[in-house]
């Protein structure tokens, strides 16, 4: 049981962290505690999703930037999306990256627009590989015998 104990203040020092750092916002903490016993995977699918939709949408982004012309208002439709997705699971960082970058496709400004794609990339890698901790961490909890501990 000591085990368990340990892994579930693991888990808490390690959720709060990811809020001070900036990493997940309150929408995380709502998207928690919509899931239940009748559907216990319901974070991870959502965030999975998240997951699949954003690579997409980066390669999107990348693509576009990448034309003769560059089509503005396609680049902020892809990163309208990104930033919606991100803004829907709580990935923060990754949401105000998304907030910067749109603004430079209204000036028109590539050169903004290329350094938004890389911070946004960057950004999205950090969250995703600390999402992945957390719910190994969780897996870890439940093979334990314990309960994921609520976070407020």
């Amino acid at each position: 049981m000591a085990a368990v104990i340990q892994l579930q203040r693991q888990f808490i020092d390690y959720t709060t962290s990811l809020y001070k750092e900036g990493y997940l916002d309150d929408q995380f903490t709502q998207l928690q505690k919509l899931q239940d016993e009748s559907n216990p995977d319901f974070v991870v699918e959502v965030v999975s999703l998240f997951f699949e939709d954003s690579e997409k949408l980066l390669n999107n982004l990348a693509t576009a930037l990448q034309q003769k012309t560059v089509d503005y208002k396609q680049v902020d439709s892809h990163v309208h999306q990104f930033k919606g997705s991100s803004s829907s699971i709580g990935a923060q960082r990754v949401t105000n990256v998304c907030v910067h970058f749109r603004n430079f496709c209204e000036e028109k400004n590539l050169d903004g627009c290329l350094r938004c794609l890389q911070q946004a990339k960057h950004e999205y890698i950090l969250v995703r590989n600390k999402l992945e901790a957390l719910f190994r961490l969780e897996q870890q909890i439940l093979q334990a015998g314990g309960s994921i501990p609520m976070m407020e």
